[in-house]
């Protein structure tokens, strides 16, 4: 068994307490992923804005989705709906 495959299995076990963690912190997590794309996008200088969102709403969408719903952060963008 890998390094990966420990570390997946070790995330496994703690899935309902990080979604339910989510469930009640939604709204810090978010305000949380928003500041750190922002700063990230400041950082860069703007250069890769839209690779950094990106990689914020994969964060939202990960975290969304451990419990199988897709209700914790709001409403998706309208691009992905």
């Amino acid at each position: 068994m890998g390094f990966m495959d420990k570390a997946k299995d070790a995330l496994g076990q703690h899935d309902d307490k990080v979604s339910d963690a989510v469930d009640q912190h939604s709204d810090r997590i978010d305000q949380g992923i928003d500041r750190g794309t922002e700063f990230a996008d400041e950082r860069t200088g703007g250069k890769y804005g839209e690779h950094i969102d990106k990689g914020g709403d994969a964060a939202r969408d990960h975290l969304d989705g451990l419990d199988g719903q897709q209700d914790d952060f709001g409403t998706p963008p309208a691009d992905k709906a």
